[in-house]
């Protein structure tokens, strides 16, 4: 950033040149490692693609952002998984009749993801909503700048590091939104990234809700769902859902979480990260995990 900033007007100049002859090509990322707190591979541009990715979500998230459901949460302003689980709650009160009866979620999320997303299909659905052919051009190059490694097949996967990837994977399982709240009619739905449940009076409903998700998902997506992390369970059994394992009258955090959260003040002890945990305990009932973050940092 500080060799860009060294002649900033100058790069600045001669990037806008490039987009405007068309002759912008994307450059290469630089891939590193981060455990979060499992493995993922993220992949950063360089300072140049980062400052037009700023540019390109600035002028799309406004336009796409109203065409999205009420009950997407990712990456959206407003949303998040506060307030993803908060609606969770309030569809397992509605569900549930205040608790009065059974109510059945049906948990799921996508075999990799960001890595699965398919460059074609993404462009299809882009093309949907954008005319101007320049601009399905530049979008596509910026797409197209990258592919999953490993093995997987050229035209498939989206960078972690991107911000443009956040709006992207919005688009493209905005068809699959859609397609849950408007041919499948499913009223108690919630997804975050690709993290999604539903809830119903009935089991049987949900495992035939399942059968569509994956020809839909599978024919018109090109995604795929894990077969042993899809579960169709009672509210009170408890729901993992982003984080926090959820019950009728309570959530708790999930007990890897705590660890992680224990030894990262054991090894690194700030206070901003004792106040950050500490807030975000306050979303759950973890009066007894505040008091042993509190008496370790005490201690410390």
């Amino acid at each position: 950033m500080q060799e860009f900033e060294r002649n900033l007007m100058e790069n600045i100049i001669s990037l806008h040149q490039d987009l405007a002859n068309k002759t912008y090509r994307h450059g290469s990322y630089h891939a590193f490692n981060i455990s979060d707190p499992k493995p993922r591979n993220i992949h950063k541009a360089n300072v140049r693609d980062r400052l037009l990715h700023h540019a390109i979500y600035r002028v799309l998230y406004p336009y796409f952002d109203p065409k999205f459901i009420t009950d997407s949460y990712s990456c959206r302003l407003n949303k998040g998984t506060h307030r993803a689980m908060n609606r969770f709650r309030e569809f397992a009160y509605k569900v549930s009749k205040n608790n009065m009866r059974t109510c059945w979620i049906l948990k799921c999320d996508i075999t990799k993801f960001f890595a699965s997303i398919d460059h074609d299909m993404l462009k299809k659905i882009l093309a949907k909503h954008i005319e101007d052919r320049d601009i399905l051009r530049f979008l596509g190059g910026v797409i197209d700048s990258f592919h999953t490694p490993q093995g997987v097949s050229l035209g498939k996967g989206l960078p972690l590091g991107n911000l443009t990837s956040q709006l992207l994977v919005n688009v493209y399982m905005n068809e699959f939104d859609q397609f849950m709240k408007h041919r499948l009619k499913v009223k108690y739905y919630v997804r975050y990234a690709d993290d999604f449940v539903i809830l119903s009076e009935g089991r049987n409903q949900l495992i035939t809700l399942r059968r569509y998700i994956a020809i839909f998902l599978k024919e018109e997506l090109k995604l795929e769902l894990p077969p042993n992390k899809i579960f169709v369970k009672t509210s009170a059994s408890g729901i993992d859902f982003l984080g926090w394992v959820h019950f009728p009258e309570h959530r708790v955090l999930r007990t890897t979480t705590k660890r992680r959260m224990l030894k990262n003040l054991k090894a690194n002890y700030e206070n901003e990260t004792l106040q950050s945990y500490l807030g975000m305990l306050s979303h759950g009932n973890t009066q007894l995990t505040q008091n042993e973050i509190r008496q370790l940092a005490h201690a410390l």
